[in-house]
């Protein structure tokens, strides 16, 4: 072990906020693609599978190295990998609004997301490492109301940008933010002690091998018909192989007798285990919800894409407004009864706001809706995180903010490719033969390229809010199984330590990891 000279700072906060700026910049970047779908389409005359492939290809490059980035964290300082990605990460930002072709445009969301995926677990290990446990729910609570407000920051940027100077600008912006926030962190981020760590190259294969097998055959399937891709190969099959690599993968840490990238110790702690299972479901759901979502406003009900963001904008309004209360329960209350009421919650919301998805619904009701999905998400990002690392000893901070937010982001990366593939299965079974519009019949693609909702026959309109609305069920769905997830949740061990001493317990959590 090495130790750093540097004193640890007696008020962490302006850490926080420096972190928190990159932090808000990455997430931002993780839904902004949304509201840009149908402006991506034109300008690129691509379709609706490569145009997904703009978010699954950042979200996949995002996920993967999250393993190892942590883990780098450790042993080199989590300041230096920060800055690093940083640097990354904003000049992929550049890249991306000079692409001047949609495979330009993939490939440069890929070095932008292995950027993202060298700052985001240095946010958590800083909290979790200069926060003292008592105060870390309100620090939580601010990393949390980060991640809920980015929801819904970056499509209302987004459109702004995409109505205003043109797609291109929904990158250009990071460029200024990136150098700001590298200012700020240079400064006021400290420099903590560094852990010597082995990195486990062969885990890092078999994941990223297993990720992009499964992400290709839930995103591509339809578009081969669930059939053959090329040869022998097909579309069941490399799915197969997919979830086979990962299972191997999961094999290989319980061998690897260094240091596995998951040290599967981490989930015998049962609140870092739910956590992990609930936020993945959330990852899963906020990716997921928002295609059909925005797709149904701007091309159903006509929308701009600045009037569709701001038709959900009262959630960001709501999370904002929640973010410090919730942050003094976290360190109080009982983190199944927040967790699970966020859940629950959101997967309700979701579902009403399905059934409010037609072409002729209020489109107030959307709004009020968003109302109580931001008042349940500020429920969920703060607890299921402060419950994930408040029990994990100091040496293995890396290693579980690596973890959780891997988990977080292979629910993104799934719920993209699953909800393009359901919104294609959806579209093509409710389009009426004959009724395309000019479009191929029966075409996704050729319906989602048509721009905004009055150039479509009624039929056609009808037919593809409901496909849209049907969509939406899944991530409803999926989000029921975090709640189910969460109410296994246990009183954070710092809370538990007065009655387990009185009863002459010396067991603690970070003594099971």
């Amino acid at each position: 072990m090495t130790e750093s000279r540097h004193r640890l700072p007696d008020n962490p906060w302006p850490a926080l906020w420096a972190l928190v700026l990159g932090f808000f910049m990455i997430l931002v970047d993780s839904t902004i693609v949304s509201i840009a779908t149908p402006a991506l389409l034109s300008a690129f005359d691509a379709t609706i599978t490569e145009v997904m492939w703009v978010t699954s290809a950042f979200l996949l490059a995002y996920a993967v190295p999250l393993l190892i980035t942590g883990r780098l964290g450790d042993r080199i300082g989590p300041k230096r990998v920060y800055l690093i990605g940083l640097v990354v990460f904003t000049l992929a930002s550049l890249w991306c609004g000079l692409a001047g072709s949609i495979d330009s445009l993939i490939i440069a969301r890929v070095v932008q997301g292995l950027g993202a995926a060298m700052m985001t677990p240095q946010t958590m290990t800083v909290i979790t490492r200069t926060f003292p446990p008592e105060r870390r729910g309100s620090a939580m609570a601010l990393w949390g109301a980060t991640a809920g407000v980015a929801t819904l920051v970056g499509p209302l940027l987004g459109g702004v940008l995409i109505d205003g100077p043109g797609w291109e600008w929904i990158f250009f912006i990071n460029v200024p933010v990136g150098v700001i926030a590298f200012a700020l962190a240079l400064r006021l981020v400290p420099n903590l002690e560094t852990h010597a760590h082995s990195f486990d190259w062969i885990g890092v294969a078999l994941s990223a091998i297993g990720l992009l097998a499964a992400t290709f055959a839930i995103q591509e399937g339809e578009t081969y018909n669930w059939g053959t891709i090329t040869g022998f190969i097909s579309v069941p099959l490399l799915l197969g192989f997919g979830v086979l690599m990962l299972v191997v993968f999961v094999w290989w840490q319980s061998r690897v007798r260094t240091e596995p990238l998951v040290p599967l110790g981490l989930f015998r702690d049962r609140n870092f285990s739910a956590s992990n299972a609930a936020i993945t479901t959330v990852g899963f759901a906020i990716t997921a919800m928002m295609f059909p979502l925005f797709v149904w406003a701007q091309l159903v009900r006509g929308l701009s894409p600045t009037q569709a963001a701001l038709l959900v904008a009262p959630q960001a309004v709501m999370s904002i407004l929640l973010a410090r209360p919730v942050g003094k329960l976290v360190d109080s209350v009982h983190p199944r009864i927040l967790a699970c009421s966020g859940l629950l919650g959101f997967a309700v919301t979701i579902a009403l706001m399905s059934w409010r998805m037609t072409p002729t619904a209020p489109l107030w009701q959307m709004s009020v809706l968003a109302i109580f999905m931001g008042a349940a998400s500020s429920f969920i990002w703060g607890p299921l995180a402060t419950s994930a690392n408040r029990n994990l000893p100091p040496h293995l901070t890396g290693a579980g903010s690596g973890v959780y937010n891997t988990t977080r982001q292979m629910g993104a990366v799934i719920g993209s490719a699953a909800i393009t593939a359901l919104m294609q299965a959806r579209i093509t079974a409710n389009l009426p033969a004959g009724a395309s519009g000019g479009a191929p019949s029966g075409s996704a693609e050729g319906m989602l390229a048509t721009a905004g909702g009055h150039a479509l026959p009624p039929i056609v309109r009808d037919a593809i809010s409901s496909a849209l609305s049907e969509s939406m069920l899944l991530p409803a769905a999926v989000v029921l199984l975090g709640f189910l997830a969460a109410l296994t949740l246990e009183q954070a061990q710092h809370l538990r330590e007065p009655a387990a001493a009185a009863a002459g317990s010396g067991d603690g959590a970070a003594e099971a990891v």
